[in-house]
């Protein structure tokens, strides 16, 4: 009898033990392993310093950038009391071969340079000045986008060598021809040295001028300045 009562006990018990926990009871805790993450202080103070540097660099372009224009401006203003000094034509002149740049870039390239929006604005800034009859401030404007083509082509490796006083750069390079024998000298003018003798005929691009010279490069790779009533369009 005490037997039976024992493993009757015993069952009750095992039973209790592997049924499921009831509705309303707290469930077995669980152990959670955290992920902690070790910061180097080093690492972030330098970090944290270039940044500083970073922002104080951007502040020092936009503060270049805000004068830049407005040095920009008063040179225009200062042309608009200049109308002498720049004729309507010279003005006209000087925006058709700022724009004549400006669609050289763009078709150049097959996405627009950088430059390409710099030249586009300054050809823009120019149209309004000669509208408003300011045709020295058109001038210098208009010179300030042929300034920045040149220095786009020459980053592509285009007529690299240095500008000389008064020299006007084409808007594209003229293929012209030599129409007589002719000396082609190392400057514009009959002063400068004869770098080489021009057959007639002769193949050559023309890439600036400098009143009545030309500077140009031949077949050969060549280069100098001719006078230019030597030359003609081929």
């Amino acid at each position: 009898m005490v037997r039976s009562c024992f493993v009757s006990l015993a069952f009750v018990a095992l039973t209790t033990a592997c049924s499921p926990a009831k509705p309303g009871q707290a469930p077995s805790p669980k152990v959670v392993h955290d992920t902690v993450t070790v910061r180097d202080p080093e690492l972030d103070k330098r970090v944290s310093r270039l940044e500083l540097q970073l922002l104080a660099r951007d502040a020092q372009i936009e503060d270049l950038q805000t004068r830049l224009e407005d040095t920009q401006a008063e040179v225009v203003r200062a042309m608009a009391k200049l109308q002498s000094v720049a004729s309507r034509a010279q003005a006209a002149s000087a925006m058709a071969e700022a724009e004549v740049a400006l669609q050289t870039m763009k078709s150049g390239a097959s996405t627009d340079p950088p430059e390409a929006a710099q030249v586009a604005k300054f050809v823009q800034r120019s149209a309004t000045e000669f509208d408003k009859a300011n045709y020295g401030g058109a001038l210098y404007l208009a010179n300030q986008a042929k300034t920045i083509a040149l220095g786009y082509r020459r980053r592509l490796g285009v007529n690299t060598e240095e500008a000389r006083p008064g020299e006007t750069l084409f808007a594209v390079p003229i293929k012209l021809k030599t129409t007589s024998r002719g000396n082609v000298r190392a400057g514009p003018g009959t002063n400068f040295a004869v770098s080489f003798l021009a057959e007639p005929g002769s193949s050559i691009v023309g890439y600036s001028y400098a009143d009545e010279w030309v500077r140009i490069s031949d077949d050969t790779g060549r280069t100098g300045w001719i006078h230019q009533t030597l030359v003609s369009r081929p």
